[in-house]
């Protein structure tokens, strides 16, 4: 199973911050076992779309330096309210520090009424695999193109 948590990047600015949102639709399949009778979107998927969020606008700041980026570290993980099918979470992310191979997000979530679902600090870190050989070199290519195809569908920027 493969999640891809944000559907459409609302608003960013590289180096600051970005807005984007998820739909949740009662047929994630997911919420067939999160809860049957009471069906919610699991905290940490909630926190990996913070995790999806922050990774783009690194993207964005770093113009795609890193093919690979990973969640390292979660800090002072808050939940809120649960988000319900139907509903909307508005997420935004805004970047803290930067250093090499390294990131720092602050990031919260809230449903369509501003209630919030989720806020956290994230640290990420980014990598390629061109060091490792020339198929690594060729993975990071494909990595990097899927990242901008991806990219151009989220902001609307179809090239």
């Amino acid at each position: 199973m493969r999640f891809t948590l944000l559907d459409r990047i609302d608003a960013h600015q590289p180096g600051k911050f970005l807005r984007g949102c998820k739909f949740l639709a009662l047929g994630e399949e997911y919420l067939a076992d999160h809860f049957p009778r009471f069906p919610v979107m699991p905290g940490v998927l909630m926190l990996q779309a913070l995790t999806e969020a922050s990774a783009w606008l690194w993207r964005a700041t770093t113009g795609f330096q890193h093919p690979i980026i990973v969640l390292r570290e979660a800090k002072n993980v808050k939940y809120g309210t649960f988000m319900q099918p139907g509903r909307r979470m508005d997420v935004s992310v805004e970047l803290v520090k930067q250093e090499g191979g390294w990131a720092t997000f602050k990031g919260k979530g809230a449903d369509d009424e501003g209630q919030p679902t989720v806020s956290a600090q994230l640290v990420l870190y980014g990598y390629g695999l061109a060091d490792k050989g020339p198929a690594g070199a060729a993975a990071d290519e494909k990595l990097l193109e899927h990242w901008k195809s991806r990219w151009a569908v989220l902001t609307g920027e179809l090239r």
